[in-house]
Order: structure tokens, then sequence, then C-alpha cells
């Protein structure tokens, strides 16, 4: 089995054509950048609903000009079948399928709309790809898929009732694609992201996720909302691992480790009151009145997980996955971004 490190030369060495949907997201963004730093040619999907344009420049200013003009941008929507069809319409070798609408609270408010994304768009994608004969179709599920079920940590073949829209429709998502595998022969992973963070993610906006939300509300001088004690716990993910997954997931030779569904996460446990003393810590380095900032309590939010930790060793076994980034060195990174971006549309 190949080590991430041995992939990227493999892939340096030998370019091949990859389609990103989402691309002007947080993840797809960061997927989009490694992939041209490797000098592979990208073809990109967004509508804009959730991604930036100004998250394409950021990429643009990162790598060099011969890579950006590996990157052919399309506009479209993966509700529409011929829109996804236009994307591969060029010959692709591997699809990363990044997206979605996201967020449990956005979908117990609007689940049709999170549905007609997330099922409808992603089925489009399927069929897509089978049509266009891609090698492998890699997407983005969910820890939200276990919902209800007690156990840590989170094994792959062991999951509860879901606890929201969003959650049935990632959950739908595995479904579909293994059927996509059985049926049509279309080679399928899931990668079950944890609370991935990083630069680039948007911290504005009623749905953004925690860390990027208390980057910027500290970094803005505003009041910082835990629900609950602040006890919940999650297993935090810097980008930097997912992209990794997804590279891994995308080219692995292993016939085992394919039409399989992964956790991507560092196997940890970090409550929101330790992420809230992490977060503050690197925002005061930068201004040290906010080392006496606290944190404001409120109720506990309708369909949240108390705690969530990923058990990652599938994905290590069967995929040569090895997390670069623990929690620590995810928010140093991630500081040194808002830092310098707070205040603009990120």
């Amino acid at each position: 089995m190949n080590t991430y490190e041995t992939l990227r030369k493999d892939l340096a060495a030998a370019p091949r054509t990859w389609l990103v949907t989402g691309v002007a997201g947080f993840i797809g963004s960061n997927l989009l950048e490694t992939l041209l730093q490797l000098n592979q040619r990208v073809i990109g999907l967004d509508n804009f609903e959730t991604g930036h344009q100004s998250n394409l420049d950021l990429v643009q200013q990162a790598v060099p000009g011969t890579a950006w003009a590996q990157f052919k941008f399309v506009q479209g929507d993966i509700r529409k079948l011929e829109d996804c069809q236009r994307a591969l319409a060029e010959g692709v070798d591997y699809v990363l399928h990044q997206a979605a609408l996201g967020s449990v609270p956005r979908s117990l408010e609007d689940p049709i709309r999170t549905n007609s994304t997330n099922i409808d768009g992603f089925l489009n994608m399927l069929v897509a790809s089978r049509d266009a004969g891609v090698k492998r179709f890699v997407y983005a599920a969910s820890s939200s898929t276990y919902g209800d079920h007690p156990d840590l940590p989170k094994v792959e073949d062991r999951i509860g009732r879901p606890l929201s829209p969003y959650a049935v429709t990632k959950y739908v998502n595995e479904l579909y694609a293994d059927v996509f595998a059985r049926c049509y022969g279309l080679q399928t992973i899931g990668l079950r992201y944890f609370n991935v963070f990083g630069p680039r993610q948007d911290p504005d906006g009623a749905y953004a996720a925690v860390i990027p939300k208390w980057f910027g509300a500290l970094l803005r001088d505003e009041a910082i909302h835990i629900n609950g004690d602040g006890e919940t716990s999650r297993d935090f993910c810097f980008v930097a691992n997912a992209v990794q997954a997804n590279l891994l997931a995308a080219t692995t030779q292993e016939a085992e480790a394919v039409n399989q569904v992964y956790n991507v996460a560092v196997g940890d446990r970090t409550t929101l009151n330790e992420l809230f003393s992490h977060i503050r810590d690197l925002a005061s380095a930068s201004q040290p009145e906010l080392k006496d900032v606290n944190p404001v309590y409120r109720d506990f939010r309708a369909a949240d997980v108390r705690h969530s930790q990923a058990d990652i060793s599938k994905a290590q076994s069967l995929l040569g996955y090895a997390p670069t980034h623990r929690i620590a060195a995810g928010l140093q990174d991630s500081a040194a971004y808002y830092t310098t971006h707070v205040g603009k549309h990120v």
C-alpha cells in the first residue's frame, strides 16, 4: 500500500483529470489547491449557493500560473442533470463529490431544499458519472449518519437512527452509491467527515460551523455562544486530513478498499469548552484583550448529538490514511488564516 507522500509523487509525475463538485466551497477549494499543486487537471463545478468566488481567487493566488491554467470552471447546479453531464463531457478519471447543502439546523428549517440538493443532486452526479465512465466516484458522507447510536468510538458498520433531515440525506447517499456499485459497476467510496475545519471555511451566516464562527466572533469583538453546558464533544478534523483521504480513496488499487465508507477524522474528542479555550488563546496572541473573554451559554440545539468520536482504523488499514494534523496544529493554521481574512467575505 502506497503512503500519501508516495501517492503525491506519483500524481505529480502522471497528471490525471479530476472533477471536484462544490469546488468554490471550503473543502472543494482545498482539494482544488492540492490537486493543482500536484500538476493535475481539474474541472470544478459550483453554483455559488454556499461557495464563494473569493475561495477560487485565493487558490489562484496560491498556485503557479501554469498550474492555474490546468483548471476549468463550470458554473452549474447538481440538481440539473445536464449541468452534471456538461462538467463530465471532456473526460474525467475521478470525481470528488463535495457539493451539498450542509447544516443540521438548515435541514430542520428547510428539509425539501436539503433533500433536493443532497439526494436529487447526488443521484444526478451518480448517473452522469456512470454514463461518462469515470474510474471512481468519491463522495462526502457524514458522521451524522451515526444518528442516535450510543457507542464511542463510531465504527462504520454500526449506525443508529438519523436525527435530522440532513442525516437522512447523507445516509441515502451511501445507499445509492452502494446500489450503483452493485447494479452498474461504478466504483464508489464514501468518506464520513467528522467536523472538518480549516482555512477558507466561512465564518459568516446563520449556519456557519463552530470553529470559523468563533474565530470570527472573537476577532470582531462579538459574543461567543455555546449551546448547552459546553461538555458536548466532537472529533474535529483539519481539512488537510480530509484532502488526503479523498486522494487516497480515489486512487487506491486495493480491491477490498473500494465500494466502502470510511470515517475521516483523527480519533480524538474535544469538548466545546476546551475548543473555546484553544481558540481564545490563539486569537489573543494578536489581540491580548481577548484573554478575558468568556462564552455565553444557552439551550442545547435541536437534533444535536452529544458526543462524537471516530474509529479511523478502517481508513488506516485499507486506504493508508494517516492524519497529519491533530486539533492543536489545525487550529494554529486556521488562526493564521482568520487573523488575516476576518472581516472579509470568505
